[in-house]
């Protein structure tokens, strides 16, 4: 009976956050629309910008249909939307689609190596620091990762070409070399970028897995696991990490999906050819349809991440679903 109740209180839980996140989604498709039509002017000719010509300005309004009343516009757009139509670019003469392929998988390997490099640090950290909470090693780190917090990312970027670039010449200062070339070489290419990305969430993580691992290691089963003999390595190990992992899964999915847009100035920096640099060189060149396009991606995959570690946290954690 217990199982069947749980059951339809997750189900219930998935039904609302699948509801939220459509009108979410929706909501986003709406403002990414009207940004071409929020600019000044007639969108045909911000389009265009220094190719505005008769035969241009009509080929525009022929193919985003710009003639027709907004209402229709929308649907129309929305419907090449769904079928992966998000337009062409007037400078390239590339679709967005395919700027958007090439581009993603760099700002997925950014995230992924500097989130494997925060939790690699963040975690042994947090564990070490709250067995003996207060101490020397716990006061160096909780100060070292506050520090780490309060610097941005694109100044500890330049600090890091700076040194590990120009003066010790261990990776390149820019450019990215693709997975096929080589692990190591395409490893390197974005280890600048990823650590710049990975300091913050260190120090977000270390300082919440911490303060979680010392509420957890004052419950009464840690201290029936302490009188039977249990050493502290392993119930922290085995009893206190993953009822302390769940703030932290909350956390990481919400850095994880500000890394997609926190990622912009690194990319540019380091010239990785990531969404980011994109909607950068697009913004610089007035190429507003493939800013419209990179624009709607990133906020979709930002919710869309939030979305499945909500989930996942309300999976795990029943105490959420049934709040």
């Amino acid at each position: 009976m217990r199982e069947r109740t749980d059951g339809g209180v997750l189900l219930a839980y998935l039904a609302k956050r699948l509801v939220e996140l459509t009108a979410v989604v929706f909501l986003i498709s709406i403002l990414a629309f009207l940004l071409v039509h929020l600019l000044p002017g007639d969108p045909s000719v911000a389009i265009l910008g220094p190719f505005d010509t008769p035969s241009a300005r009509a080929e525009v309004l022929r193919q985003l249909g710009l003639n027709r009343p907004l209402p229709m516009q929308y649907l129309t757009w929305l419907g090449n939307v769904l079928h992966g139509n998000l337009g062409r670019s007037f400078l390239t003469k590339q679709t967005v689609a395919t700027t958007i392929g090439e581009a993603f998988p760099i700002d997925l390997e950014l995230v992924v190596v500097s989130q494997v490099l925060a939790f690699a640090v963040a975690i042994p950290l947090a564990l070490v620091a709250a067995r003996r909470p207060n101490r020397a090693l716990d006061r160096l780190a909780t100060a070292t990762t506050f520090g780490m917090l309060s610097v941005p990312a694109f100044i500890l970027a330049v600090l890091l070409a700076l040194v590990l670039a120009v003066e010790v010449h261990a990776f390149p200062a820019s450019g990215f070399t693709h997975l096929s070339n080589g692990v190591i070489p395409n490893l390197k290419s974005v280890a600048l970028g990823s650590i710049a990305l990975a300091a913050g969430s260190v120090a977000v993580y270390f300082r919440l897995l911490r303060s979680e691992l010392i509420s957890t290691l004052q419950e009464d089963f840690i201290t029936m696991a302490r009188a039977k003999g249990l050493s502290t390595r392993y119930i922290l190990m085995r009893h206190a990490l993953r009822p302390s992992s769940f703030s932290l899964l909350a956390s990481a999915g919400i850095n994880i999906g500000s890394l997609l847009t926190g990622a912009f100035v690194v990319e540019y920096l380091f010239q990785l050819p990531g969404i980011g640099y994109q909607i950068i060189v697009s913004i610089d060149s007035r190429d507003y349809l493939m800013v419209q396009g990179m624009a709607l991606v990133v906020a979709v995959a930002y919710v869309l991440v939030n979305f499945a570690a909500d989930l996942l946290l309300g999976v795990l954690d029943p105490r959420v679903r049934r709040g």
